[in-house]
């Protein structure tokens, strides 16, 4: 017979099927149990759409008289683009209720108190740590006001993302290529710089990994930027650039002819970038900009997590660049310290993770 566990870790499975498809929505799954037999399963599909409960209680049918519903995230309480989830619970006749984690969003909390003030059996926290991992871009933007921020980048053994010549191309091999385009389907928007599109041309798409495309942003305060280049066909997918109220004219219709947006600003940082993302309700913003950038990015708490993909190269030269530029540390007791690290081989690379410390921001844009 199946677990209480075992039965949450399946509905993450189910949420997760959803990944990046959801914002400004969590990822959940749910699952119907009767008789020790699974007679529903359903997750969230996107924003707008029915949740995950509603799925599982319609495969269910009848059959849910009396069962136990799993779900990785409390019911919602609230009527927002959908009705309660709570009330459809009780409405259909569920005996108890399997929750991995609280909702950490007030408005829609309320639904263990609901459910339980209903004479439902309620247990809260199974498998919460898995269901907090599964939603840690969600549960970062209920409490920060603020999309969660991934820091990607490929570097040798002696930490160069380039040769001294600028080239770089490729340092991670094709396993570490494919698992960054998978990311990116996993994103609502991928961030870079000026510098990036002039150096790199990037398409920045998820090369047929995943469903989707992410939102492709760039940042240039006053539009240094070539008139032709892969983020402009927007055919393939949509390009925001983001600039200050002081940039190129020229450039910026030559740009807005193409299909390509533009938003300016009086002065453009991480920060601001970001607030634009949160406004716009996306959730998971990966970074995948050069060193000073991503120094910016890092400074003013825009990254929350840096995914390093470290290959077994040498290059050498101390003008190759590195992933991070200067964050103005002068003592190593100043460094930024990563936690809850893993390691991973990727083919011959080595895929490092972890969840970056926070400090003080810091907001000057020399991007």
């Amino acid at each position: 017979m199946a677990t209480d566990a075992a039965y949450i870790t399946r509905c993450c499975e189910l949420a997760a099927q959803a990944a990046g498809h959801t914002a400004p929505n969590p990822l959940v799954g749910s699952v119907i149990v009767q008789s020790n037999k699974i007679v529903g399963e359903g997750f969230h599909p996107k924003a707008g759409e029915p949740h995950a409960e509603i799925f599982a209680l319609r495969a269910a049918g009848e059959r849910a008289q009396g069962a136990t519903l799993y779900v990785n995230l409390e019911p919602c309480n609230h009527t927002g683009r959908t009705p309660p989830c709570s009330q459809a619970v009780i409405q259909a006749g569920i005996r108890r209720v399997v929750i991995g984690m609280r909702d950490p969003n007030p408005k829609a909390m309320g639904g263990v108190e609901t459910l339980r003030a209903a004479g439902i059996e309620v247990s809260v926290g199974v498998e919460e740590a898995r269901c907090q991992q599964l939603n840690e871009a969600f549960v970062h933007r209920v409490r920060h006001r603020q999309p969660f921020g991934i820091l990607k980048y490929a570097m040798t053994l002696d930490g160069k993302i380039a040769t001294t010549t600028g080239h770089s191309t490729w340092i991670s091999g094709p396993a570490s290529r494919q698992r960054v385009h998978q990311l990116r389907s996993q994103c609502d928007a991928v961030i870079v710089g000026g510098n990036t599109v002039r150096l790199d041309n990037p398409r920045l798409t998820s090369h047929g990994e995943g469903t989707r495309n992410p939102l492709r942003v760039v940042m240039s305060r006053h539009l240094n930027l070539p008139t032709a280049a892969n983020l402009w066909d927007v055919s393939v997918a949509p390009t925001l650039v983001l600039c200050q109220t002081d940039a190129d004219e020229a450039i910026a219709a030559k740009l807005t002819q193409q299909g390509v947006e533009l938003v300016q600003m009086s002065t453009l940082t991480p920060t601001a970038a970001m607030k634009v993302m949160y406004e716009r309700g996306l959730m998971q913003v990966l970074w995948e900009c050069g060193g000073t950038l991503a120094a910016e990015a890092i400074a003013a708490n825009t990254v929350q997590k840096v995914w390093a993909f470290i290959a077994p190269k040498i290059i050498g030269g101390q003008s190759a660049p590195s992933p991070i530029g200067d964050l103005g540390l002068e003592k190593m007791t100043e460094a930024r310290q990563l936690t809850r690290m893993s390691l991973t081989t990727v083919d011959n690379d080595v895929l490092l993770q972890g969840y970056l410390s926070k400090t003080t921001e810091h907001n000057s844009p020399v991007f």
